[in-house]
């Protein structure tokens, strides 16, 4: 069994030609866009993501929500499922079609279990409750995110085969080429390459793309690792590197 290579950031400088050859990066504020019809709420949570250091838009409906998502998609958006018009299950939807790598967090006035299996299995990364705390809002936002876009400071580079990741820059490569991954193929893929030769259960890797209070769909893993293959395989309908565990969950080797 091949092992994977743990690298440290200084690979980068005694390795100019490398793929992972550092490049100066400028961190933007994550972009936040609240979709609530209810003015006061929506300007609480406005300034609650603000103080937070978020860069915030505002949408008072599912139409106006779909225009400013269509016209600068953002990183994060807050949801409201009770909205005029198109409602939030609806302007899910619409945002899943069109893009995976945005967050999606939605707010219900009932704690409707039903409602909320139906929003996870739209695409949604989680649920809150109104009323619910600010602080815990902004924890589950940056929970989310930090799920989505792994890094460690203990390892810079992994190296599998020919799989590499650069968790500093958040790019994978196959060779020298570079993966078109979205933030949760990129995840799925790290985990992969920090566990190779060990069987991964389904719910291990449920809690690790989605988190332990994931309650969608089943079948979603496996879209994510077909997905997988087909950017990573050479032939994807004959894989070889990310195997299935049949009755288990997969393996990478």
């Amino acid at each position: 069994m091949e092992k994977t290579t743990l690298l440290s950031h200084r690979f980068e400088a005694t390795h100019p030609s490398s793929p992972f050859a550092a490049q100066p990066r400028v961190e933007a504020p994550i972009t936040v866009l609240v979709v609530e019809d209810e003015p006061i709420t929506r300007k609480f949570i406005h300034r609650c993501l603000k103080k937070a250091g978020f860069q915030v838009r505002e949408a008072a409906d599912g139409e106006a929500a779909i225009r400013v998502f269509e016209q600068e998609p953002p990183q994060v958006v807050v949801l409201d499922i009770m909205l005029p018009g198109m409602d939030g299950f609806e302007v899910c939807r619409h945002f899943r079609a069109h893009r995976e790598d945005t967050t999606i967090l939605m707010l219900t006035a009932k704690d409707e279990g039903k409602a909320k299996i139906y929003g996870l299995d739209l695409g949604a990364d989680d649920y809150m409750v109104k009323p619910f705390d600010p602080g815990e809002l902004v924890a589950r936002i940056k929970a989310i995110l930090r799920r989505r876009s792994p890094r460690t400071t203990a390892v810079d580079i992994l190296e599998f085969k020919n799989l590499c990741i650069d968790f500093r820059a958040q790019k994978a490569f196959k060779g020298n080429t570079e993966l078109d991954l979205t933030p949760r193929e990129f995840a799925l893929l790290a985990t992969f390459l920090q566990n190779p030769g060990k069987v991964l259960t389904r719910l291990e890797l449920n809690e690790k793309l989605w988190g332990k209070d994931h309650h969608g769909s089943s079948k979603s893993l496996d879209v994510y690792v077909r997905k997988l293959r087909e950017k990573t395989e050479d032939d994807p309908s004959n894989p070889t590197r990310f195997m299935t565990a049949w009755g288990v969950g997969y393996i990478c080797q």
